[in-house]
């Protein structure tokens, strides 16, 4: 039987994540999902890619408010979960797309700016601002997303980490791929295949498995690159013309609601990539 067994959200694009017990899902994605992000002077994302130390500023909501802490200092800075009131519009790009985005506040930005040692802005996305995902993956073209790498919704199978991880000398945890759903039962990467899906009955499509990077080689609890793992070992059983895949895409069919330990039911499967031997 297939179950949800975890739920994360990443209230900004490549902080620390939280894990949740439930979620509301919205047009772009679960609930406070990746609706904040940092930017440079040029107002271009910032990610762990450049900056692994992203890893260790970890993310709390308490009530109205988000609560970034830096883990290795304890400084921290609390704003408003909501629309920032007051704020500077500005234009920024999450890879090929320009988007409209709010900067939070000239406190958020002096405090990214002294701890990252350059300039830095924390920017909000409006629920005005609607960036389209990929027109090739869509289904009815007029799918969002927010700050994530392009789609609203990324899901992976507990035994697809547990193949890879009986493969490495050296374990890896989920936290790695950065998934919002993880579940339990079937067999391993069987959700490359997942089309049409219900959780507690909301339903969801699976449209394009992900193309991993060199983010899944950076331990979250120290924000360090830690050699060329689970990459390497991935290349060898989980490669596609030139992306190496984990985990599954997914857009939004329904709104709703959904929990740990909700079922899940694939009502329609499609067509496995060809993986490569390397």
């Amino acid at each position: 039987m297939l179950k949800l067994s975890e739920i994360y959200i990443y209230p900004v694009k490549s902080l620390g994540g939280i894990a949740l017990s439930k979620a509301n899902i919205t047009d772009r994605g679960l609930e406070n999902d990746r609706r904040f992000m940092l930017v440079d002077v040029n107002g271009r994302f910032l990610s762990q890619r450049e900056f692994p130390i992203l890893a260790i500023f970890q993310t709390q909501i308490i009530d109205d408010g988000l609560v970034i802490t830096h883990r290795k200092t304890g400084e921290n800075l609390i704003v408003n979960l909501g629309k920032p009131q007051a704020s500077k519009a500005l234009k920024i790009t999450v890879w090929d797309d320009e988007v409209g985005a709010l900067e939070v506040s000239d406190e958020a930005t002096q405090w990214f700016t002294e701890i990252l040692g350059s300039p830095t802005r924390l920017v909000y996305m409006p629920e005005e601002s609607h960036r389209k995902t990929d027109a090739n993956y869509s289904l009815k073209g007029i799918e969002i997303t927010s700050f994530s790498d392009g789609y609203p919704i990324l899901i992976a199978g507990q035994e697809s980490l547990n193949d890879l991880n009986n493969r490495l000398v050296s374990k890896v945890n989920i936290n790695r791929f950065r998934p919002n759903l993880v579940f339990t039962g079937g067999e391993a990467f069987e959700e490359d295949a997942w089309h049409e899906f219900t959780i507690g009955g909301v339903r969801f499509f699976g449209v394009k498995p992900c193309a991993r990077c060199i983010m899944t080689t950076i331990d979250q609890a120290t924000g360090e690159k830690v050699g060329k793992e689970p990459l390497l070992t991935l290349n060898k059983f989980r490669k596609a013309g030139n992306k190496i895949l984990f985990g599954q895409n997914v857009l939004i069919s329904q709104l709703g609601a959904i929990a740990v330990g909700d079922s899940i039911e694939v009502k329609s499967r499609q067509k496995l990539a060809k993986f490569e031997i390397a």
